[in-house]
This record gives structure tokens, sequence and C-alpha cells, in this order.
């Protein structure tokens, strides 16, 4: 990798060498293990061989690229050409969620939404769009001002304390949120591809992101993510092109996958009218009606049941000295609930999965359907038609406007030699994220044909292995479960996590193993190279704008001196210890991964947007208006958001709970009210220092 050389034409052929001979590699290294695994090697070893590789590739990176310099840690030099600065910022984009859940999304929830949940088309129209308001609105001015993060901006357009303060905090709660996800997703993968524990995944796949980014800070950051995104597209295009040619004879996804969506939608009617899904729903209705009965009187049923168990447990020893059966029963007695609390809880969550299931389709919408519900139908379905409609378009607006304000991805532009490079570098991103974002709707498609095509129907004792390999991974990611009794496989009896569609394409398409390897190799990627560029952004603005710019006013004052080493040395420990607590906060498995990222996504435009925009384009604005705006914005989308947590609303006090949605928005697009109330109130206490000021220099 460069050291120091001038951004000439024999610097940039350089790096195309580089990048040529690294491709290559990555295809001959696929191509190695496509023939190794013809000759018999065993499917146990190629998941622990990708993991190894591409993850000794990317310290391998890291390492040669160490620095101790601030310049190089914290903004790569600013000598990243726009291409690469492109590339590495997509890969930086291609996130956990882009890459693993976007398509679940999708499969899910169709286009449009299912219910109140807006569908994956708005992630893909917002997190597309928003790169056109970074580009026209937020890089090249940051850019031209030569900082190095974030709340640089603010104390620089505003000055004081209290504005780089609340964007530092900012920045590293929408941060936190974020690289939680995303090494979740490490962890998932990396259980995956080794059959380890998932919290050793976590730890696992935490050692690579901090051999990544721990030594070379931004430089290094920036020419891994190149590397990664290099796997990113290798293992994003390789599985929807071989789904695409198996069942239409045509690699290009994009432009032939439309044609199963007639397929797609006949195979749904019958499913609709099949009998046996329709005892699937009987029976899912049956379990919530004695879910039901069970949570009218939990203490004496809890008993019950365990009692019973305890005797069926003593029955067995006594009679027939089954072991494997004696085992499985003293396993279902462990996994009861210990104690009232723990049953209400399970027995509600229970009660809810099983009414959705219940569901036509698993509560599933139809593929081709715009909206969730009926715009001519009863007053019930045209209120959800229109709350599905409301939350596709907040939604859609919450990431467009939360991807003009992520440090993480706004840090990357500071890394480019000029301000039109800045422009360039943007238009290179959205061309790289394109690549990708116009397969993710083929993908969905071209699975949820496969699944309803080939997988339904199957009996259980013929079905493939990988469905109890995911199973015992994670239960909520799959679940299969003969609940009619029939021995055969339904649609409803069929439960799929959206974390899990795209890492399960391989295995479905009737792919070689090697192609599941460099899928999870890829999705490795996708989160290491975003959680990276968070760990990095936390720990700047942990050190940087917060601990040493609040010791410069003491050490100012005590003519003392603080040298840029020392503030590289300590942005390395705080990077560590935030990768830490990000690892236990993960490891406890508390959401999917989309919802967490698209929350971040909310604080991020609240907090940053409405002051950085207003910052920009009108000199009028005040320090206290951008404080005032910031605060209140990010105040009024977090209250939005906590208030609707299940667990926290019995903890709030009754004054502050709000106990309905505000015009039926679900809490992931809070930002839908931060942003305006931001704007709203920067101006007015702007404009009203500004009238104030002129009233007083008239008199």
């Amino acid at each position: 990798m460069p050291e120091r050389p001038a951004l000439s034409g024999a610097y940039h052929w350089r790096l195309h060498r580089i990048l040529f001979l690294y491709v290559l590699g990555v295809a001959g290294f696929v191509l190695t293990m496509l023939w190794a695994e013809g000759r018999g090697l065993s499917r146990h070893w190629i998941g622990p061989i990708f993991l190894f590789c591409t993850v000794m590739v990317y310290a391998g990176i890291g390492v040669y690229t160490r620095t101790s310099d601030a310049e190089e840690y914290f903004v790569a030099g600013r000598r990243i050409p726009a291409f690469y600065n492109g590339m590495a910022a997509a890969a930086d984009w291609m996130s956990a969620a882009s890459f693993i859940s976007l398509s679940g999304a999708l499969y899910l929830q169709g286009f449009s939404g299912a219910g109140t949940q807006p569908g994956g088309l708005a992630y893909v129209l917002g997190w597309t769009g928003g790169f056109c308001l970074v580009g026209m609105l937020i890089a090249p001015y940051l850019r031209a001002m030569n900082l190095y993060t974030v709340p640089d901006f603010f104390q620089a357009r505003f000055g004081g304390r209290w504005p780089r303060i609340i964007a530092a905090l900012a920045a590293i709660t929408c941060s936190f949120t974020y690289v939680v996800a995303q090494i979740y997703g490490v962890g998932l993968i990396a259980a995956r591809l080794t059959g380890v524990q998932f919290e050793i995944g976590i730890m696992l796949g935490l050692g690579g992101v901090l051999l990544c980014s721990f030594l070379g800070g931004m430089r290094a950051i920036t020419w891994t993510q190149v590397a990664q995104y290099v796997v990113i597209l290798l293992a994003f295009m390789l599985p929807v092109s071989w789904l695409a040619y198996k069942q239409l004879g045509n690699p290009l996804a994009p432009a032939a996958y439309t044609q199963q969506l007639g397929k797609i939608a006949q195979l749904e009617q019958q499913l609709l009218a099949s009998e046996a899904e329709q005892s699937v729903l009987e029976a899912y209705r049956t379990r919530a009606q004695v879910l039901q009965a069970k949570l009218r009187d939990v203490p004496n049923v809890l008993m019950a049941e365990r009692q019973a168990l305890s005797e069926h447990i003593r029955e067995l020893r006594t009679s027939s000295g089954n072991i494997g059966a004696i085992m499985a029963a003293s396993r279902e007695l462990a996994a009861m609930p210990k104690d009232e609390a723990a049953a209400r809880e399970r027995w509600t969550r229970e009660l809810r999965e099983a009414y959705e299931r219940a569901k036509p389709l698993g509560g599933m919408p139809l593929q081709s359907q715009p909206f969730a519900g009926d715009p001519h139908g009863t007053p019930e379905e045209q209120q959800t038609y229109e709350h599905s409609r409301r939350n596709f378009l907040a939604l859609v607006f919450c990431l467009m406007v939360g991807t003009a304000g992520l440090p993480h991805l706004l840090t990357r532009y500071y890394t480019v030699p000029t301000v039109s490079a800045a422009r360039s570098s943007v238009a290179w991103t959205l061309f790289f994220i394109g690549l990708l974002y116009l397969c993710a709707p083929a993908l969905a498609v071209l699975v949820k044909y496969e699944v309803m095509n080939n997988l339904v129907g199957a009996h259980f004792d013929a079905l493939p292995n990988w469905i109890a390999q995911w199973s015992r991974v994670d239960g909520s990611l799959l679940a299969v479960e003969d609940i009619n009794g029939d021995g055969i496989l339904q649609f409803g009896e069929i439960r799929m996590g959206a974390d899990l569609i795209m890492l399960v394409t391989p295995e479905l398409g009737g792919m070689p193993y090697v192609v599941s390897g460099l899928v999870a190799a890829g999705g490795l990627a996708a989160a290491l190279s975003t959680a990276d560029g968070l760990l990095l952004t936390i720990s700047n603005a942990l050190v940087r704008d917060l601990y040493f710019q609040e010791r410069q006013r003491v050490d100012t004052a005590r003519k003392r001196r603080v040298s840029p080493e020392q503030r590289v040395i300590l942005s390395k420990f705080a990077l560590m210890l935030v990768a830490l607590s990000a690892a236990f906060v993960a490891a406890r498995r508390s959401s999917d991964i989309l919802p967490m990222v698209s929350a971040s996504f909310s604080l991020a435009a609240s907090a940053f947007v409405p002051a950085m925009v207003m910052g920009i384009f009108w000199r009028g604005t005040t320090r206290r208006g951008a404080v005032a705006g910031m605060l209140l914005g990010l105040t009024v989308t977090v209250y939005y958001m906590v208030t609707h947590v299940q667990g926290l609303q019995g903890v709030l006090p009754a004054a502050l709970r709000a106990e309905a949605l505000w015009w039926g928005i679900q809490p992931i697009s809070a930002g839908v009210f931060g942003v305006p109330a931001g704007f709203a109130t920067t101006l007015l206490v702007s404009g009203w220092e500004l009238y104030r000021s002129k009233a007083i220099s008239n008199t």
C-alpha cells in the first residue's frame, strides 16, 4: 500500500495494478476451493478456511498500513483517489444490514410492507437516495473545511463547547447502535462458518475488526474496505446470478427476475386455497387459544406443567429406562420458565407469534401487492393501507436524511485530496452500491420462488441438512414445525428470519458449499468494513472531540501541549474498549439487524442534519439555535423510540408513556418527527437571536 506518493498518474496505475492482482487472487482462491471441494474437501473445513483466509488478508493490510501519524490515522493523509474512496465508502455502507438483511426484508415484507411494517423497497430507495443529499448538501462543504471529524464542523462553524459536545455524544449514540448490529452479524456468520457457539463467533469476528482498524486507523480501514468490497461484490453477485440462470436461463438477475413475479402470484393463490395450508392456520389458532388460557392463570399453570413433566420423568426412569427419552424430558424441564414473570413473557411472545402465523401465508404480504390492506375494503383494511403507506414514506425519509448525517460515512469524504474529488467520490459510491442494490429485489423474488416451488411439499424426513444446521445456530433465524401432523412441510410451517435469506441462498439453490462459504465471507466483510469505520468514529469522538478538547482547555492554562502521537495511542485503546462493549451488547441478541440499523439512521438524521444543513447554507444560524435544534430533535426521536419499547413501558412514569403510535408511524422512523422539530427549533431560536441583536443595534 502507498506510503506518501503524490497523486500522480504513476500512483494511480500502481493502485490499479494492485487491485487487478488482488481480484485475480480472490477469483483464483474461489476456483481453488471449488476444485478442492470436488476432490473431496470436507464441508467442515471450507467454512473455517474462508473465515481464516479472508480475515488474515484484511489483517495483513491493516498491519502493513499501520501508522502513528495523526493525519494518516484520522483522515488517511487526505490522498485517497475518488475511485478507491468510493469503493471503500460502498464497503463501509454495505453493512450487515444491506448484505444480510435487505433481501430478507424484501422476502418477508414484500416491496412495500406487511401490516404497518414498511417493505424492503423503502431501504433500497432511502439508502440510495440519501447519497444524493450527501453529494449535493454535505460532503463537498465539509471537505473544503479540512476537518477530521463531524463534531469538528460544529465547533468550527458555531464555536464554543456545547455544539461539539452534543455532536460528539450524538455520534457515539447512533454509531454504537449501528456497530452492535454489525458485530451481531459478525457473530452470526462466524458461528455458521466454524460451528462454534454464537458468543465465541462474536469474539472471533471481533479479533478481525481490531486487526483491521487498531493499528492504522483510517488509512488501514480505507484499504481493507477496498479489499472487502471485492469480496462483497463477488459474494452477492454469484449466488443471485446462479439462481437466475437456474430458474430462467439468464444470469442477469435484475433484468430477468420479473418473470418470476407472475409465477409467485399463482403459487400464492394455490397456497391460499390449499386445505393443508388451512389446517396449519387452524393449528396455530388453536395454539393461540391454549396460550391465552395459560396467561389467565400463569402461576397455577406453570406449577401444574412443571409437576406433570417431573412425574413423566419419574415414570420413564421406573418403567422403560429409555435414556434418550429421559434426557429429552429433562432438557424440556430445564428449559421451562423459572418464575411467573419469565413464563408470562415467554407465553405472551409465543401468543403473538401464533396469531401472526395463523394469518394467510404466515402473515407475509402478497409479493405483487402495492401496500398492505385495501383502499376500497373495510374500514380496518383502509386504515392498514393508509398506515402502510405512511410508514413506507416515513422510513424512506429517515433513511435518506440519516444517510446525510451518519458521522462514519461523512468522515470518508475527508480522505480525498480536493473538493471536486469529494463530489466524484460520492458518484463512485453510488455506482458501487447500485451494483448490489439492483440485485437485492431480484434475490428476494428468486428465493421465494425456490422456497414455494421446491421446498414446500417436501417430506420432513427428506428435508435438507442445512435446515437443521441453521436451526442450531439460532432458532429465531429458522424453524420448521409439523404442526398439522401430516409429515409434509407446508409454507405456513416455515419460519425464516430476515437475517437468514441471503446466507442460506446457496444451500437453498443447490450450489456447491464453496458458494456458501463465499457468501458468508461476503457478509463477514460487509459487517467488518462497517464496524471498522464505526469504531473509529466512536473512538475519535470520545478521545479527540471530548477528552482532548476538554483537556486542552486545562493544559492551555498550564502551558502544556499534547502531542499528536498521544492522541493516536489513546484513540487506539478507546477503540478496543468500545469494540468489547459492543460485543457484550450484541451477545444479548436483543434485536434483528435491520431494526437496530434503522434506529441509528433516525438518531443521526435528527441530531446532525438540521443544524448542519442550516449552518452550511444560512449564515444567520446561531450557536444557541444549533444547540437547541440538536437537543430537541434528538430528544423527540429518542423519546418516541424509548416509549414504544415494550420492556420500558412499565418502567417509565405514567406521564411520559406514549400509549399509541403518532399517526401510526413505527418507532424505527422516529426521525420523521425529530428532523422537522430540529429544523423548526434551529430556525426559530436563530431568528429570534438575530431579531434581538438587530433591535439592540438599532437602539
